[in-house]
């Protein structure tokens, strides 16, 4: 059911309805979740894909969250009033995705952007109203084999929900949806510091794993005094945009993954698929300009990346 304006949208007894933009790896499981879970999903979708999904439903395959189907709806463009609209296309796709979300037709609904990089809340916002823009950050493993088919590879699914400007209640009441449906989920209240916490992590991970072709063990270990250096350097620009600031902590994680893990930017060169090298590695340079912070090991690393054809 779609809430009208004057509504506190409290969700704890309500079933929502969710507009998924975007039905791959994370959207799928999403969708799956909270379809599963009673709400109104509506997933938006190229319309090959959006027939499938009328046909199908999604089936998720999962250790954590068990094997299902759920019955979804599917459309090319958001047409019906939602309570929230999750964006979980790659920001190679994302320009084109939006027209399928017309300003008009999300009225006062969330926007919840599921987007690696720092910089597209701003770019959402100059697009939609800026209290609904609600951006989020997954840590999960989860594959689109084939439309609505879903694989969720890691034994966690975990979400970061925050949104400087929107309603805390909104927040929370979302949050408590989700983490209903399954994914272990939290509201924090520094927007700027999520993302880049992400971002932190990340573009060391993407950048090494895809410039080199190897695993992440193999970065870890054969390129290690280059993997510490990008993490000290990603550090101090996060620190410089107002982001944490734990290079420790960041290679300690690095290391407590399996060494066969790839990062999903290296999963795309590997199959020919656009890469996400500006919102992740031309971020993160913009970034360093804008404070100042050198960035030797990010240009170089950005620089023969795209002479590769990336």
């Amino acid at each position: 059911m779609a809430h009208d304006t004057h509504d506190t949208h409290d969700t704890r007894d309500d079933k929502l309805t969710v507009a998924v933009l975007g039905p791959g790896g994370i959207g799928g499981l999403l969708a799956g979740l909270l379809a599963r879970a009673g709400h109104r999903v509506i997933c938006l979708a190229g319309e090959e894909t959006a027939e499938a999904l009328r046909t199908s439903g999604i089936r998720v395959r999962s250790g954590v969250f068990g094997d299902f189907t759920a019955r979804v709806e599917a459309d090319t463009e958001l047409r019906t009033p939602v309570d929230v609209c999750l964006v979980a296309v790659k920001h190679t796709a994302l320009d084109t995705a939006l027209d399928r979300v017309p300003p008009a037709a999300l009225g006062e609904a969330l926007l919840v952007p599921f987007l690696n990089g720092v910089e597209h809340p701003a770019a959402l916002r100059a697009r939609y109203r800026a209290d609904l823009v609600a951006p989020a950050v997954i840590r999960v493993e989860s594959t689109r084999v084939a439309p609505g088919e879903i694989e969720h590879g890691s034994p966690f699914a975990e979400i970061d929900l925050t949104g400087d400007g929107v309603a805390k209640e909104r927040l929370v009441s979302l949050a408590e949806v989700l983490g209903a449906a399954g994914p272990t989920t939290r509201v924090l209240p520094d927007e700027t510091a999520t993302l880049w916490a992400k971002m932190s992590f990340l573009a060391p991970f993407a950048l090494l794993t895809t410039r080199y072709g190897v695993p992440l063990g193999e970065v870890r270990t054969a390129r290690r005094d280059e993997l510490t250096a990008l993490v000290e350097e990603t550090a101090a620009i996060s620190r410089a945009a107002g982001g944490p600031a734990d290079p420790a902590q960041a290679l300690a994680r690095y290391d407590a993954f399996p060494p066969q893990t790839k990062s999903s930017m290296q999963r795309d060169a590997e199959t020919g698929r656009p890469l996400e090298l500006d919102a992740i590695g031309g971020a993160l340079l913009r970034a360093a300009e804008r404070s100042g912070v050198p960035a030797p090991v990010t240009e170089r690393l950005v620089r023969e990346l795209r002479a590769a054809g990336h």
